[in-house]
């Protein structure tokens, strides 16, 4: 079967090469015109290829939504043969119909066994008709190694009157039980690029809050003036996350969300993007803001790596560069040292976001003080296609990130990681939450470290 690719968000009408008929389609809604077997769907009629397919799978594999024991695929070099192995779970969570669903958020609650998808419900795929948060629940049955996920809901709180809500960016905090969700909000449709062009900054950062785990939510608290003050005025736009912030496990158990902001640095010149950190010490009651890290760096996530001696915050970022941006912190993400360009990690034009976790070196045991980072991106350098996932055992270089494991193929953008502890194989477990399809689904998958990379197991 020949693997077919997308274009980039920009142009998602239009194919890479000529469409492949697919005889096996089966009945469909795809903008209220279904696809009979034997038939054109409406996709390939517009030259493009069949959403319904999974490239790269034979339709057989492909036809059912919710499957268990598909493939993670070696990220290609070429569209040749790709070699597979099972996964443990992959689902859709939320699918575009009268609403579209973007920017996913992750986060798993391990004494609940529990996983939390946020995303943006939006009247369209375009950022200006975001309109509110939405969040579904999922039940990790460890004796299974399953997730049920339960019924949509929106986070009613999570908005200020006259705004859309975007960018969910949650955090849980261990030591007070507190869930925190960050986001910011927006008026109207005022869009990211008219604020750039104006330099006139209407963004806002918020948050709610839950104490029962997110079955019930703090009415909407307004951070900018205390965690930005009079810097808002400086910056033509900004936005936190999107995805999962960070908890460190320093004395103070700080939390640390990521952040960026189009800074107003030259008259002449446009606004330029720089990631940053904002900061509490106190169990979120007050927040710092960290110093930016360096110029052309975009949407951001963190991760906590070393052991008691040092630890260091490393942040990995979008960047226009083709390539992604990475710096580390030795004082809680309140300044960065000198970022590196990873040109291992490869960037579509303009960039995508990324996800970034760190776990336990698998080799040391539960109580490893050192430890290892997961990415998860899209592979292809040209568009959003082909979501990898990457591993880095030797911090700090560059250069220590593998080659990436193929997730899924085809379009996909967004995602956002999370670990759960050991799978079923006695590897580390995690969950990835990301874009498909064109952004006209949110799908949810479950793997483990051995399945994605089995050469770090072959010698025990």
């Amino acid at each position: 079967m020949t693997v077919l690719k997308s274009m980039t968000a920009d142009h998602p009408q239009r194919p890479v090469r000529a469409p492949t008929l697919f005889s096996g389609c089966p009945e469909y809604l795809l903008d209220g015109e279904g696809c009979r077997e034997g038939s054109r769907c409406s996709a390939q009629e517009n030259s493009s290829f069949c959403p319904h397919v999974i490239a790269g799978l034979n339709f057989q594999e492909a036809a059912p939504w919710s499957w268990t024991g598909m493939g993670i695929k070696k990220a290609p070099r070429s569209l040749g043969p790709m070699a597979s192995c099972p996964v443990l779970q992959k689902e859709r969570v939320f699918q575009s119909g009268d609403h579209a669903y973007r920017i996913p958020a992750l986060l798993y609650l391990p004494q609940q066994k529990t996983l939390l998808a946020f995303a943006e419900k939006r009247m369209s795929k375009k950022d200006e008709h975001a309109e509110l948060i939405v969040l579904r629940r999922g039940s990790y049955d460890a004796s299974t190694h399953h997730v049920q996920w339960h019924a949509q809901e929106v986070v009613a709180q999570a908005q200020l009157e006259g705004h859309r809500s975007m960018n969910p960016s949650p955090l849980y905090d261990e030591k007070t039980g507190t869930l925190f969700l960050f986001f910011i909000a927006i008026p109207g449709q005022v869009s990211e690029h008219h604020q750039i062009h104006t330099r006139v900054n209407v963004t806002r950062l918020c948050q709610v809050t839950s104490t029962n785990h997110g079955r019930s939510w703090s009415p909407a608290r307004d951070l900018t003036g205390p965690a930005i003050g009079a810097a808002h005025k400086e910056w033509a736009t900004f936005a936190v996350g999107p995805g999962h912030c960070l908890q460190l496990h320093n004395k103070t158990q700080s939390l640390v969300v990521p952040a960026y902001a189009y800074r107003n640095l030259h008259s002449i010149q446009g606004p330029s993007p720089f990631a940053f950190c904002f900061v509490s010490h106190d169990h979120g009651h007050t927040w710092k803001r960290g110093n930016f890290v360096a110029q052309d760096t975009l949407e951001c996530q963190v991760a906590e790596v070393g052991g008691a001696r040092q630890r260091v915050v490393y942040l990995n970022a979008r960047s226009p560069l083709r390539a992604r941006v990475q710096a580390e912190s030795t004082n809680e993400g309140l300044d960065f040292q000198e970022a590196q360009t990873v040109k291992k990690l490869v960037e579509p034009p303009h960039g995508c976001h990324g996800s970034v976790i760190s776990f336990p070196n698998p080799r040391e045991g539960s109580g490893a003080s050192d430890k290892w980072l997961l990415y998860t991106h899209p592979t292809d350098p040209q568009q959003r296609a082909d979501l990898g996932v990457y591993l880095n055992k030797r911090l700090p270089g560059p250069e220590a990130w593998s080659e990436p494991a193929l997730l899924a193929t085809g379009s996909c953008a967004y995602s956002d990681l999370q670990s759960m502890g050991v799978g079923p194989d006695g590897s580390p477990q995690f969950g990835c939450l990301y874009e498909s399809d064109n952004y006209e689904e949110v799908v949810f998958l479950m793997f483990t470290l051995k399945q994605a990379f089995p050469a770090e197991f072959l010698s025990q």
